[in-house]
């Protein structure tokens, strides 16, 4: 049974400023439950949503023009964003509150300006297009409204499912489990001893082939696995698992099924006991290995064997395009060596794998501008019913996109890029400020994992710049 919520001052409560929300309630730090293996979920969560066009497409495009010697990059992209997601993890284990609920704390607009940012960069349905394109290859018909198709079923799933989470987090499973069908089958049927002789390339021949360009090749650094509003979203995901200070904030259910419930605007701290510190240090090493195992691993393991496919089929082949069409042409070339059946299987679990990547999209999008309105302007609203109106909302967008026969806009798409590596860019720096201000020295990051937010700082600063200065002037001249 919890304990009634009280204020403390003088305490961990008093670490939180006043003057734009109000403090947290200081209440006893949940023990983590002894079989912390029905916890995991969050981490593959992640890894689901973030498996989408870099997985399927940039890095197996890279291997067919220069073989396994960049895939190093994805493991150093994915390890980056492990440590930016811990410490957005610490800020809600520590507190059940987002992080932009957090970083609204230091100015009102913080979670407005990146909930707005995450809806710039989703706004071509991107995903839901290019899951159509690769049903289309198996099944006929026109994509778009194939894709039109999916965004409305995409709205149904989120909004029929009693506790949104749970379906997500369903979902991202059987997408994964059916990516590793797709690995196995393919290691006994299409990767030869040869292709398996080339995976030591991505150490002893790790390269960076600036011919392919240097925007190119950054942006599949910065973003393997997730990137932009995903990240900041796995405050929510942890928050509706249980986990740590998260099980006191009611979770997101359906408006139609479910009972919704409005979650509070502040969260909750606890005082450094000793009891309280020995439950802290289990969370935050379950917290830890859940991501490294779920979300690193996965999403690693994916990008090599991915890219080793493509390796095997179409390296060396010219004309391939770093799009959609590039997974055709592997298709076929798996259809001729293995048979139609397999040519047909790789195009289905690419196109479920890209549903299940925009259906996660249109969540975290909602999810974090619902959770911004809710704390800091309509606190009287029910989150829940606020979810599902910006969930339908999104939906609509994309089915007016699509009607209206735009196809991939190149200022959207430019838009989307830039907004990504903008967004992590800032923060990255506001994670150190957050953690190191509100938190009770206790729980802070300490020098090591500063350092790699620094670096994650840097990155994605670098990685900003660059591309603006390559993709403005290419606006310029296409207007």
């Amino acid at each position: 049974m919890s304990n009634p919520p009280r204020e403390i001052r003088g305490s961990a409560a008093d670490l939180f400023p006043t003057h734009v929300l109000g403090r947290p309630e200081v209440r006893e730090l949940p023990p983590a439950p002894a079989n912390t293996g029905k916890l995991i979920g969050p981490g593959i969560v992640a890894a689901g949503v973030g498996l989408s066009s870099g997985e399927f497409i940039l890095y197996p495009y890279i291997a067919s023009q220069v073989g396994m010697a960049f895939v190093w990059a994805a493991l150093l992209g994915v390890m980056t964003q492990f440590f930016l997601n811990m410490e957005i993890e610490r800020y809600t284990l520590a507190t059940g509150e987002t992080v932009l609920t957090g970083f609204s704390r230091f100015w009102r607009h913080w979670g407005l300006v990146f909930a707005l940012m995450t809806c710039f960069a989703n706004l071509w349905p991107g995903w839901a297009t290019s899951s159509a394109t690769m049903l289309s290859y198996i099944v006929g018909g026109e994509p778009r409204w194939i894709a039109i198709a999916m965004l409305v079923v995409i709205g149904l799933i989120l909004t029929l499912a009693p506790v949104v989470y749970v379906l997500l987090e369903r979902l991202q499973m059987v997408k994964v489990a059916a990516v590793g069908v797709l690995i196995v089958i393919a290691a006994f049927f299409v990767i030869t001893a040869e292709d398996w002789a080339a995976v030591p390339q991505i150490v002893t021949g790790a390269t960076i082939p600036t011919e392919l360009g240097f925007a190119l090749l950054l942006g599949a650094l910065a973003f393997a696995g997730a990137g932009g509003g995903q990240n900041l979203c796995q405050s929510n995901w942890i928050r509706d698992k249980g986990f740590a200070m998260g099980q006191y904030v009611p979770r997101i259910t359906s408006a139609v099924t479910g009972q919704p419930e409005a979650a509070p605007s502040t969260g909750f701290v606890f005082e450094p006991t000793p009891e309280n510190m020995s439950r802290w240090n289990r969370w935050w090493r379950f917290a830890n290995w859940e991501q490294l195992l779920t979300f690193v691993l996965i999403t690693f393991v994916t990008i090599t064997f991915t890219s080793l496919l493509a390796y095997s089929t179409v390296f060396g082949q010219e004309g391939l395009a770093n799009s959609v069409a590039f997974v055709q042409a592997e298709g076929q070339v798996l259809s001729e060596r293995v048979g139609g059946w397999f040519g047909g299987l790789f195009w289905f679990i690419g196109a479920f794998s890209l549903f299940g990547a925009a259906t996660g999209i249109v969540d975290y999008t909602a999810r974090l501008v619902a959770d911004v309105l809710r704390t800091s302007y309509v606190r009287q609203a029910n989150e829940s019913r606020l979810y599902f109106g910006i969930v339908w909302t999104l939906v609509s967008i994309g089915v007016v996109v699509l009607l209206a026969g735009v196809t991939q806009p190149l200022v959207l798409l430019v838009i989307s890029a830039c907004t990504g590596g903008l967004m992590m860019f800032i923060y990255s720096g506001l994670l150190i400020l957050l953690n190191r201000r509100f938190l009770v020295p206790e729980i802070r990051p300490g020098p090591g994992r500063i350092a790699a937010l620094v670096w994650g700082f840097l990155l994605f600063g670098f990685l900003s710049v660059l591309t603006l200065g390559q993709q403005i002037p290419k606006l310029w001249g296409a207007g």
